[in-house]
């Protein structure tokens, strides 16, 4: 690889890498402000908060990088024709066709960027995704007990608490426990907390008083405590089984799924047009740079407009990926359409790579160009100011 080479390989990947952060950041919020119920309603933390929303973001840039890639090659190409360094490369002897080596390198690791990800990465940030959204959902300590209820987690056993306050603490705790027939327990707590280790699950009461009435006795026992910790563990279910959806698969389990497996079982056309989409993943750089490169690549003068063959590449790269999703959809029931997805990449990539080599600068139709600049005219006239040349 050449000076050159270098050059414009480095340019399209710090673009590309712009491009990317920029869109997944701007995403990824959107996203994560649909959760934030997390922390207000379930008593997480914001920790827990980022944890689980930044999991999604393998996913995000699956999607976003064809696109960030055809920005950056645009915005590369753009930026060498102002600075008329494609004339002065197409002068020297390289054809559009050599010029467009080093944006097939940044593609190549774009596309293997993008096969990880869709291979391992994403499905696996999903199941975690999964995983602890059902730790959360099968935790009685942030769904049972809901401020200003009585939860009553056994015959014998009510807990209340007031409200919860930022950070997983609990206000106004009250336990009344009689498990024991021999004893019963009554405990207010002003403040408390959950606390998790090898030994189990337990609420840590904090500065509160306890009550025991014994049988056979006429007091009760007053225990006044800075701290005191209450077994949970019972309650925590912390063994909870999750079903793992066709996201969730990694790539492989998708080639080979089990004949038992339930969720095949119920929706095997989803399972064979995830695994086709996972497959293509790939391969849509390649579409996109090619189709970019074929509108903006070729040598042209400052004078020229670009604005026909930018919004050329814009509607043939998004009516592309369109296509794509909608026979996505239409895979699940209609194995065939998975084959005319293939098809239309592969057509893409090949009428790119036809108008690469054979230098074919893609310019609009003169008869469309006479009527854009009659338009114009009629427009100037109109307004009493005279017309561009």
């Amino acid at each position: 690889m050449g000076s050159i080479d270098r050059y414009i390989f480095r340019t399209t990947l710090a673009s590309f890498a712009l491009v990317l952060v920029s869109l997944t950041g701007v995403i990824w919020i959107t996203q994560a402000l649909r959760g934030i119920d997390l922390m207000t309603s379930q008593g997480q933390t914001i920790l827990t908060f980022l944890g689980i929303t930044s999991l999604v973001i393998p996913a995000l840039i699956l999607i976003i990088s064809p696109i960030a890639l055809m920005i950056a090659i645009s915005h590369t190409l753009n930026k060498l024709a102002t600075d008329s360094e494609i004339i002065v490369m197409n002068a020297a002897g390289f054809s559009p066709f050599r010029l467009f080596y080093p944006f097939f390198y940044a593609t190549c690791v774009v596309a293997l960027l993008v096969a990880f990800i869709s291979a391992y990465l994403a499905p696996d940030g999903m199941r975690r995704i999964k995983q602890w959204d059902a730790e959360i959902t099968a935790d009685v300590l942030t769904n049972v007990l809901q401020p200003g209820r009585f939860a009553q987690l056994d015959k014998n056993l009510t807990i209340r608490i007031r409200e919860r306050l930022p950070g997983g603490i609990l206000a106004g705790i009250f336990i009344d426990d009689r498990r024991d027939p021999n004893e019963r327990v009554s405990i207010v707590a002003e403040h408390g907390d959950v606390v998790k280790n090898e030994n189990g699950t337990f609420l840590v009461l904090r500065d509160g008083n306890l009550q025991r009435f014994e049988l056979g006795k006429r007091d009760p026992a007053l225990v006044t405590f800075v701290s005191n910790a209450f077994d949970m563990s019972k309650f925590g279910n912390q063994g909870h089984d999750v079903t793992l959806g066709i996201r969730e698969r990694y790539l492989w389990e998708l080639f080979s799924p089990s004949e038992d497996d339930p969720v095949y079982k119920a929706v095997p056309g989803q399972f064979w047009s995830e695994l086709h989409d996972r497959l293509m993943a790939p391969l849509y750089p390649f579409a996109f740079a090619a189709l970019t490169f074929a509108f903006l690549g070729a040598p042209r003068t400052t004078r020229q407009s670009r604005n026909f063959s930018i919004g050329g590449s814009v509607v043939a790269v998004f009516g592309l990926r369109m296509a794509g999703f909608a026979c996505s959809v239409m895979a699940v029931k209609s194995p065939a359409a998975a084959a005319v997805q293939y098809a239309m990449l592969v057509a893409a990539i090949g009428a790119g790579m036809w108008l690469i080599v054979g230098g074919i600068v893609v310019e609009p139709p003169a008869g469309l160009m006479e009527a854009i600049n009659r338009s114009n005219a009629r427009i100037a006239r109109l307004f009493g100011r005279p017309a561009a040349a």
